[in-house]
């Protein structure tokens, strides 16, 4: 018999080699319920901060994402404008 994990539900299972079938399994273990609830509100509290924190700095990037994309721009107008004969660069559908 060889024993194998579940990546699905993470159970561990014992197998026959020989019939192939199932003899026993075992489920992954469930924590216990929680002890100290002051410490399971502290780190609620903290994951709240950090949402809002993650929040923050993606409104930022979104502000300035704008700023980005128009600087990016400029430069490949610019580049175009330098070089007019440049090959344009091919695309997926101009590959069929």
């Amino acid at each position: 018999m060889f024993e194998v994990e579940c990546p699905v539900c993470q159970a561990t299972l014992k197998v026959d080699p020989d019939t192939k079938a199932v003899i026993s399994h075992r489920e992954k273990e469930k924590p216990g319920p929680i002890e100290d609830l002051d410490a399971a509100v502290a780190k609620l509290r903290g994951e709240a901060a950090r949402r809002e924190e993650l929040f923050r700095k993606s409104l930022e990037e979104q502000k300035t994402r704008q700023e980005v994309l128009a600087k990016k721009f400029d430069e490949l107008f610019k580049q175009a404008k330098e070089k007019p004969e440049a090959p344009r660069p091919l695309k997926d559908i101009d590959l069929d």
